[in-house]
């Protein structure tokens, strides 16, 4: 470790591990382990490439990384060419319903739309259009087209598709509006695109289409939006998908959890059985939401047997040819590692700036195994947050003794969010009240 390190990298890994968030830079200068399962992943975005699809669960306890190895995937698609988009799971954001907020899960995504040339804030759609237009142009001044009639001829094979005729006028509108600079025009068209038309009939007078993205058609718009990737120049589109916990947790209604299952299996099936291209898909949730047999997957029958572990893959040998991928707990040099590349990138990359030396990690390791136990490096999220607030005191109080500080604080579990506080039992009880006939 031998480069210094950006500042703008050094102050988003700080702020975000400080939070107990995971960075969206700079993630390479802190990842341990994981070897196998970042092969499976890199697989996986060789077979979207190829045309294929993907499909991962990422499974591990509160805190194990889940969501930091969401966001390493994110930054490897991203450095081979793809489209990445991500969002989480919320009561507002779900994988179906029948009351927006399947569509606005959708709109999240849109939102949240990355490429290479543009990984920073999300909102790479207009970039992605008006990208693949000057494309489009350049080729025809070579050959000395017109350009509306062979952006027409780009988009004909979507007709073919479902809901591929409309998905094709809006993209021609997007263009009509960027070739003549009409801001309404594109700006209606970016709000279709990104679904968030209500009404048909509002659609139709702006953009003159019949159709909008809804709760009932937006994962059919999720493979139109791959197909263009793929047709703007991208390897493929890869779909992030965090919480998902919050489904099994905190989505009380019975029937609910079954219908967004059942949206599930529907990706699943597609994607194991080679019904969409260029797509991928990576859910993120508890080992809760994976096992639980009254709530989360295990509860549906076609979902439990479909992602049903290798019998096989036992006594440490894995697997990495189904869907799901359990994250092992981290080592305790895992760990070591972990926190020693926490402290060279607090000090730049510079090891003559380290704060602290090498017998402070070892132990303030022993400091959080007596106050956390094994779950210091099983869970290492609280053991993170704990060791970058103890470099920036540190940091700010030169005069101050590091081993005195581990002496005299206390490092505490934070409480699984997806939980909310919520008793399980109670839960059950409000499934049996929404069965409840008279």
């Amino acid at each position: 470790m031998t480069s210094l390190i950006k500042p703008r990298e050094r102050t988003a890994i700080i702020n975000s591990l400080k939070a107990g968030v995971v960075p969206r830079v700079g993630l390479q200068h802190i990842q341990v382990g994981r070897k196998g399962e970042i092969e499976a992943v890199l697989s996986d975005l060789v077979n979207v490439e190829n045309g294929g699809a993907a499909i991962r669960f990422i499974i591990g306890k509160f805190g194990s990384g889940k969501s930091f190895f969401l966001n390493l995937s994110r930054t490897l698609a991203l450095e081979k060419h793809f489209v990445v988009t991500q969002a989480d799971i919320t009561l507002n954001h779900r994988m179906q319903s029948s009351g927006g907020h399947a569509r606005a899960l959708y709109s999240e995504l849109m939102h949240n739309m990355s490429t290479r040339a543009k990984d920073d804030e999300g909102g790479a759609l207009p970039a992605l259009i008006e990208q693949w237009v000057a494309d489009v142009a350049f080729e025809t001044r070579k050959k000395k087209e017109n350009l509306y009639e062979a952006i027409y001829d780009k988009l004909k094979p979507f007709q073919n598709l479902v809901s591929g005729y409309d998905f094709a006028t809006v993209i021609y509108k997007y263009v009509k509006g960027f070739e003549e600079e009409k801001e309404t025009l594109m700006s209606a068209a970016l709000r279709w695109l990104q679904a968030q038309y209500t009404t048909k009939t509002e659609a139709r007078q702006e953009l003159g289409v019949r159709s909008i993205i809804d709760d009932s058609n937006y994962y059919d718009y999720l493979k139109l939006m791959a197909a263009f990737s793929r047709m703007a120049g991208y390897k493929g589109l890869l779909v992030n998908i965090d919480e998902m916990g919050v489904i099994s947790q905190n989505l009380n209604s019975e029937l609910a959890r079954k219908a967004n299952y059942e949206m599930i299996l529907r990706i699943l099936n597609d994607c194991l059985q080679g019904s969409v291209s260029g797509l991928g898909f990576f859910f993120a949730g508890t080992d809760t939401f994976m096992d639980d047999n009254k709530r989360g997957l295990a509860s549906y029958k076609a979902l439990a047997s479909r992602l049903a572990g290798n019998s096989f893959a036992v006594g440490g040998l894995k697997d990495y040819s189904t869907p799901v991928i359990r994250l092992p707990n981290l080592t305790q040099e895992e760990m070591y590692v972990l926190l020693r590349n926490i402290r060279h990138v607090y000090a730049s990359g510079d090891p003559d700036k380290y704060i602290i030396p090498d017998e402070a990690l070892r132990l303030y390791m022993q400091y959080c195994a007596k106050r956390l136990g094994n779950d210091y490096f099983q869970t290492p999220r609280d053991s993170v947050k704990g060791f970058v607030g103890f470099l920036a005191v540190l940091e700010q109080n030169k005069e101050a003794d590091w081993r005195k500080l581990l002496d005299d604080n206390k490092l505490e579990h934070t409480a699984d969010p997806a939980n909310n506080g919520a008793d399980p039992q109670s839960s059950e009880k409000l499934d049996e009240l929404a069965k409840f006939q008279l």
